[in-house]
């Protein structure tokens, strides 16, 4: 099957948990990471100098499946609007470029419960295997429900 030179993804939910508590969290791409992730990548690192209060702010992980570095860089982040996008800073696994904003937004007649959206935009390499670019797109289309699983409330 032909993949798509550019992939678009946008999904949102609701996430049981007010918007500054959700925010707390997810304005961390570490925490972002392996809550999305888990035992799927590894050696979740900030590089470079990295920190989560510096903005612009590299970090790396490793894809479990196929050991490739992932390197991406925290491009911007808006706390009044409670916003990040980040990117990728080098090609991996075919993936050529990659970019991508969070946003958490307030439910008016509901503070304890928040919208999360997430945009994504992928280019692929024209050599990229087929299989793994289809496992990371896979992957990706999971994860906003594993967002809204972590803020889940426990079931009595």
């Amino acid at each position: 099957m032909a993949i798509q030179r550019k992939h678009t993804m946008h999904h949102s939910t609701i996430l049981d948990a007010g918007p500054d508590d959700v925010w707390a969290e997810v304005r961390d791409p570490m925490k972002v990471v392996r809550i999305v992730s888990g035992p799927a990548v590894k050696n979740v690192r900030w590089a470079e100098g990295g920190a989560l209060e510096r903005v612009p702010s590299r970090y790396d992980f490793t894809l479990g499946f196929n050991d490739g570095l992932v390197q991406q860089e925290i491009a911007g982040r808006n706390e009044v609007e409670r916003s990040s996008t980040y990117r990728a800073v080098a090609p991996t696994s075919g993936v050529d470029g990659y970019a991508a904003t969070i946003r958490v937004r307030p439910i008016t007649n509901d503070p304890h419960r928040s919208f999360f959206e997430w945009s994504r935009e992928l280019t692929i390499a024209a050599d990229a295997d087929p299989e793994v670019v289809e496992a990371i797109i896979a992957m990706m289309e999971k994860q906003t429900d594993a967002v809204r699983d972590h803020f889940a409330l426990p079931k009595d």
